[in-house]
């Protein structure tokens, strides 16, 4: 890969059709009998997606990777307890900055798991330990099926309207359950799920269009979209650009004095400053209803956001000295820190 190829800020595709879904709900908003009909659909693919990621997650794979034990601890800190304090550190610039809505959108972000696809990628381009992020993804997603829900449960109480009562039974029945199901059939089913990953990915990405098009159009029902000025919107944006630089800056110094070398920390740093848009979105429509855009919405913008600025640094690592990895089952290899 050339310098200038990988140093060119990638703009997903997906994120133009997202964009696109939430153009169409704000034109053509789902009411009515049309709401209930798209509600019902938007409820039956978010337990499909969840079905599905259990499927495809191999808890034993995960596991096997408890001997670099110390890495993952330290990416679900960076994921699961600094991003939750640098959100909530964030409520001082309310109101001057940021509404209560889109302070509630934001620490939501703060709460997701990491992401998997993007943070493997970045890692292998600059030839950092692939396998760990691989098992760092598989664990935050694991952790995240359980800890996203009770985190805003305790922290988003006064935030997005409120956490709903009934929040806690529904994130049960929508998403651990069928989880938890396709963990459990995973053996007879995942030959199947491999050999057809390209439409099932189709299906995902189909899933999630659904589930934003049905919250976008409650937000626009509900009249929620007043309190996103242009002016509004631009803070958000600068205020995500300040959580991602720190995010970038702590996951890279950091694990130098925890004594983490070259390789692992690009694992760790890509691993524990990117939050997963896959899995965000649909836990938004259950926790939060009619005011699930508002929380979707700084996701939307941040993984965008996290795709441009880490490709430029994979590139730039890439670019350096080729790192030293530590032998399996071994502690971690102290090299000098670039």
């Amino acid at each position: 890969m050339s310098r200038r190829t990988s140093l060119r800020p990638p703009v997903d595709p997906y994120v133009l059709v997202l964009l696109g879904t939430v153009l169409l709900a704000a034109l053509l908003p789902a009411s009515g009998t049309a709401a209930d009909v798209a509600g019902g659909a938007s409820t039956g693919a978010v337990a499909l997606l969840f079905f599905l990621y259990g499927a495809r997650l191999s808890a034993r794979e995960a596991l096997d990777g408890l001997r670099h034990w110390r890495l993952h601890a330290t990416v679900l800190a960076a994921t699961f307890i600094v991003f939750p304090l640098l959100g909530l550190a964030a409520g001082g610039l309310v109101p001057a900055v940021l509404t209560p809505s889109l302070h509630g959108g934001l620490l939501f972000l703060c709460l997701v798991p990491s992401t998997v696809q993007s943070s493997i990628a970045f890692t292998s381009t600059a030839r950092g330990n692939v396998s760990a992020a691989i098992c760092a993804g598989s664990f935050s997603s694991l952790a995240g099926i359980v800890l996203t829900p009770l985190l805003a449960a305790v922290l988003l109480g006064r935030g997005m309207g409120g956490f709903p009562a009934d929040g806690l039974p529904r994130i049960v029945l929508q998403l651990l359950v069928p989880f938890l199901a396709g963990q459990l059939l995973r053996r007879w089913i995942a030959g199947f799920l491999a050999r057809h990953r390209r439409l099932l990915g189709v299906v995902d990405r189909g899933s999630i269009l659904l589930v934003v098009y049905t919250a976008f159009s409650q937000g626009m029902v509900a009249g929620i979209w007043h309190q996103v000025t242009p002016v509004r919107l631009g803070a958000l944006l600068l205020v995500e650009a300040v959580l991602l630089a720190v995010m970038l800056t702590l996951t890279w110094y950091v694990p130098v004095r925890l004594g983490f070398g070259r390789a692992d920390r690009i694992a760790i740093q890509f691993a524990g400053s990117e939050k997963s848009l896959a899995a965000g979105l649909p836990m938004a429509s259950v926790l939060f209803g009619a005011e699930a855009s508002l929380a979707v919405l700084p996701l939307m913008l941040f993984h965008q956001l996290q795709l441009m600025v880490c490709a430029v640094i994979a590139g730039r690592r890439a670019a350096g000295p080729r790192p030293v990895e530590a032998a399996p089952g071994s502690g971690p290899v102290r090299v000098p820190a670039r």
